[in-house]
C-alpha cells in the first residue's frame, strides 16, 4: 500500500501469489473472510480517490480467484468505493484474466470497464504511478 498525489490518494496492491490455493477444504471460507478484511480496510483507507494494483505474475491458475468470487466482490463493494476508484492496474495479465473480463465486461458496468488497464511489465507500471512506497514481492521481480 502507498499513496500518490496529496497524500489521500490511496495505491492498493494486490499479489495474487499469495492467495489461498482453491483446493483447501476451507477455500470458500478463508476467501469470504480475506474479502470481508479487505473492503473493511478499504473503507478505512479511501479518504479520496485510490487505485488497485492487482500483480498476477508467478502466480499459479488454482491461486487465481475465482469468476463467482469476483464478481461477488463487485456487487458488494459501496457505491462510493466503487466511484472513487480510478484504476484497476492489471500487472502481467494471464490470458485466463484477459478472457474472463472480456466475458464478463457486459455485466459490468462501462463506468468500470474503462478503469481497468492491463500492463505488462513492471517498468511499464513504474511510468504510471510512483513506486517507491509500493512493494512488489520478489517472486514477481523475477
Amino acid at each position: 500500500t502507498g499513496y500518490y498525489g496529496d497524500g489521500l490518494n490511496a495505491i492498493i496492491v494486490f499479489a495474487a501469489c499469495f492467495l489461498p490455493d482453491s483446493s483447501r477444504t476451507d477455500y470458500n471460507y478463508v476467501m469470504e473472510n480475506l474479502f470481508l478484511y479487505v473492503i473493511s480496510t478499504l473503507e478505512l483507507m479511501v479518504a479520496e480517490d485510490y487505485m488497485i494494483v492487482y500483480l498476477n505474475g508467478a502466480t499459479p491458475r488454482r491461486r487465481m480467484p475465482g469468476l463467482g468470487w469476483m464478481k461477488k466482490c463487485y456487487q458488494m463493494i459501496d457505491r462510493r468505493l466503487r466511484k472513487n476508484l480510478k484504476s484497476f492496474i492489471i500487472v502481467h495479465p494471464s490470458w485466463f484474466i484477459r478472457t474472463i473480463l472480456a466475458v464478463t465486461r457486459p455485466f459490468i458496468s462501462s463506468k468500470f470497464s474503462s478503469k481497468i488497464q492491463y500492463v505488462n511489465t513492471l517498468a511499464e507500471l513504474r511510468e504510471m504511478i510512483p513506486m517507491e512506497y509500493v512493494h512488489i514481492p520478489e517472486s514477481i521481480v523475477k
